[in-house]
């Protein structure tokens, strides 16, 4: 049925605003006569010289080494079929975002005006100074196999043609792991494939190096099985896999055997043909936009089969972006001059060991929830899953240099590092606040210990097997012990969760300890010994406490309370610093710069003496993560007197008691917001103002202000929220936001671990 409501919005896409779906941006600054000159005359004639002195220079001074060309003459366009290469131009281009988003490789989409092959291969040959690699695309069978290969041995830079090798790729990661689950051996299964085209036949070749046997495989096309002796619709390419059998259909094919592989049209077997197919048959129905056979259908006489599509709508769907983008990127960065075998095989390993690996919540969130576990239904990562990035870019890397076909060796642990800065700022900052504290744990140190009061909650679980396993500290389960167990076999994090501590505060043996500590800070607000011990059953409290008496390093909660339910405990165990005042702070992470919004979950409306206090104790947190001095706007809507409102000030009295208080700091205020950021008003408007326009640090005049701020930036921007970190406590204590992912929790694992062991230098903190 024709969706014509989809067809609408497709055609509004691609021509609302600007035409199609790419553009062109430079990437260095042409704001300036000078930036002209070195763009172009007279300064670009020096990199020519020197390229021209030697060639591979080209790779230093151009884009060349991140550029991609996706070539094709329009002669197969998705299902569309021989469209010309004008039509075929929306997909070029679409492939071209596909790179940008997922790997940062540029693309010039080229749609050729050629149906002879050997025109095809002429013009890559006279685009290959321009490009890094070759992605073909949508071309026929069996011309595409010929251009690839003769591409392959004319040109020094790789040549991939992604509807045969991705299809192919990312099937094998699929195959792999399919085989695992049901217990079956890749040189005893016998698998048919259908389609007899580009890609039926690249997965064919793939599964051969995985290790099915020749014999075991039967090759099928729109004419029946591919035979010895068979004349029709025949080419050196099937004649390959031409086998001598009595077999005719697909249906007879079909008989007995253990894998479907199917990348040809809808319908192209039924449901009865399953039927008769080997035990735990593994079914592949590729085709797009209708697989060969529905996964219902087949789950209605086949319960025990495995299924994968090339949809997304279903379970395993098999999709190239999750291969041509790091393939490409591991070819690049190691200036290959092929994609070969070795480094197709890699990505396939790379793919299928990622997915037994535990899904972030991320991951989740872009499927509407949907949680996902290694198993019938999940056999290789989502393409949303970011990590392939950081997977497969380096495994096809390394295979790149062990085959012989890299000119540039990498460091790979460096390499996939590099690469996380791919996968946003906030990646980038949290691996290297990760990084220093694993820093700081080399010589035997052991790791800092965070308690966990609501250890019985599943995104918890999953956190702490990720804290583990980066090193980042040992975390302490509060709860019922069997409850955890279930869950860890639940979850899969058996392993990861090995002999960690779970605590369940009614049985404890600091039980009454505890209560009596409590009762005595208490006793004269209201608590009775009944009632301390009543609250030292609760986690919350009791692992306030263990902070508190120094059986914990830190402590982090409150994925399930409201902030004030998780903050009292802490507030009336350990309470602020003497002389400070609480402050809720969030890391504003932005592409080229952090920020730090306070106060925004504590303070409501603050004084001016209150004001000053958050702004000193914002910059005595900010100042330990950040490589360059505090800066910190005072916010208003005034800007230096430019509105005399008791509310502006407020905000310059704020400001006069932090230059008093700490005249060392780079303070100003009262400032709007946009003084605060942007240096041109401040050079135009207030060549006086001490922050212009470069504040780091801004601080809002109350609480509704601060906490607006942050959300709106968080959900209308490119800015990612790292946070609430509570300043002021007395001891490592931090409150999650309600209902906070896994990756919130590691990130808020790795800040406490990073204050405990700025404390511990400091001195400040005495274990019992």
């Amino acid at each position: 049925m024709i969706n014509m409501t989809l067809y609408k919005q497709a055609l509004e896409y691609h021509s609302t605003g600007r035409k199609g779906k790419i553009e062109v941006i430079p990437s260095k600054p042409v704001a300036t006569q000078h930036d002209l000159s070195l763009a172009y005359s007279p300064g670009v004639a020096e990199p020519c010289r020197m390229i021209a002195e030697k060639e591979e220079l080209c790779y230093e001074y151009t884009a060349k080494g991140n550029l991609v060309a996706v070539l094709s003459n329009g002669t197969a366009v998705l299902g569309l079929g021989d469209i010309g290469p004008a039509a075929a131009k929306p997909v070029m281009e679409g492939k071209g975002v596909l790179f940008k988003k997922f790997a940062d490789i540029d693309v010039f989409d080229i749609e050729l005006n050629a149906k002879n092959p050997d025109d095809v291969i002429r013009a890559c040959e006279m685009l290959e100074p321009t490009f890094g690699g070759i992605n073909l695309e949508d071309i026929k069978a069996p011309e595409c196999f010929y251009i690839e290969e003769e591409l392959k041995k004319r040109l020094k830079i790789p040549v991939f043609h992604d509807d045969q090798h991705g299809t192919a790729v990312i099937s094998g990661a699929a195959f792999l792991n399919a085989l695992e689950i049901v217990g079956k051996k890749i040189e005893q299964v016998r698998v048919v494939f259908c389609g007899g085209g580009a890609a039926a036949i690249a997965c064919a070749n793939l599964y051969l190096h995985l290790g099915v046997k020749k014999e075991n495989i039967l090759m099928t096309d729109s004419k029946g099985v591919i035979y010895v002796g068979r004349k029709e619709g025949m080419n050196p390419y099937k004649e390959r896999f031409a086998v001598e059998t009595d077999r005719r259909t697909v249906a007879q094919a079909l008989e007995g055997a253990d894998a479907f592989v199917g990348v040809s049209v809808k319908d192209g077997i039924s449901a009865e043909m399953v039927k008769k197919m080997a035990p735990n048959p593994i079914i592949f129905a590729m085709a797009n936009p209708d697989p060969e056979v529905l996964p219902e259908e087949v789950l209605k006489v086949r319960p025990d089969a495995i299924m994968a599509t090339g949809r997304s709508d279903y379970p395993n769907q098999v999709n190239n972006v999750l291969g041509f983008p790091f393939i490409f990127r591991g070819a690049l960065d190691t200036m290959s001059t092929a994609i070969n075998e070795e480094m197709k095989m890699a990505a396939v390993k790379a793919l299928a060991q990622l997915a037994k690996q535990d899904v972030p919540e991320s991951v989740s969130r872009a499927y509407g929830g949907q949680k996902f576990k290694f198993g019938r239904e999940y056999l290789i990562p989502k393409p949303f899953d970011r990590r392939a990035l950081l997977w497969v870019a380096p495994a096809v890397a390394e295979a790149a240099m062990r085959s012989g076909v890299a000119r540039k060796n990498v460091d790979l642990i460096h390499y996939r590092e590099s690469l996380e800065t791919l996968l946003g700022s906030t990646y980038t900052v949290m691996r290297g606040i990760k990084k220093r504290i694993q820093g700081d744990l080399t010589g035997g140190k052991e790791r800092p210990t965070i308690v966990f009061p609501e250890g019985e909650n599943p995104k918890i679980l999953k956190a702490a097997a990720i804290i583990r396993e980066e090193g980042i500290a040992e975390p302490i389960l509060l709860g019922h012990e069997e409850i955890v167990e279930k869950l860890k076999e639940e979850l899969g994090l058996e392993a990861g969760l090995k002999d960690i501590r779970v605590i369940r505060p009614s049985t404890s043996p600091h039980l009454d300890e505890y209560s009596q500590v409590y009762f005595e800070k208490r006793k004269r607000k209201g608590a009775t010994y009944a009632l301390a011990h009543n609250y030292m059953r609760q986690t919350n409290y009791f692992g306030a406490m263990m902070v508190e008496q120094g059986h914990a390093d830190g402590l982090l909660n409150g994925i399930s309370q409201s902030y004030p339910e998780a903050l009292r405990p802490a507030m009336q165990v350990i309470g602020a610093k003497p002389g400070s005042r609480l402050v809720g702070v969030y890391m504003m992470i932005f592409p080229k710069r952090v920020l730090w919004f306070a106060d925004t979950t504590v303070n409501i409306q603050p004084s001016s003496e209150e004001l000053a206090d958050i702004a000193i104790q914002t910059a005595a947190m900010a100042r330990s993560f950040m490589v360059q001095e505090p800066r910190v706007a005072m916010l208003s809507f005034s800007n230096f007197g430019s509105n005399l409102h008791p509310n502006t000030l407020k905000v310059r009295e704020a400001t006069a008691i932090i230059k008093r208080r700490e005249p060392g700091l780079i303070v100003d205020g009262e400032m709007q917001a946009d003084t605060a950021l942007n240096p041109e008003i401040s050079a135009t408007s207030f060549p006086f103002n001490q922050v212009p326009g470069n504040a780091n640090i801004l601080i809002f005049p109350d609480l509704e202000s601060g906490n607006i701020a942050y959300k709106l930036m968080s959900k209308m921007s490119s800015a990612e929220a790292i946070g609430p970190i509570l300043a002021g406590m007395n001891k490592p204590v931090f409150v999650l936001q309600q209902n906070s992912d896994v990756n919130d929790v590691v990130n808020m694992a790795a800040i406490t671990a990073m204050e405990i062991q700025l404390r511990k230098k400091e001195g400040k903190t005495v274990h019992a």
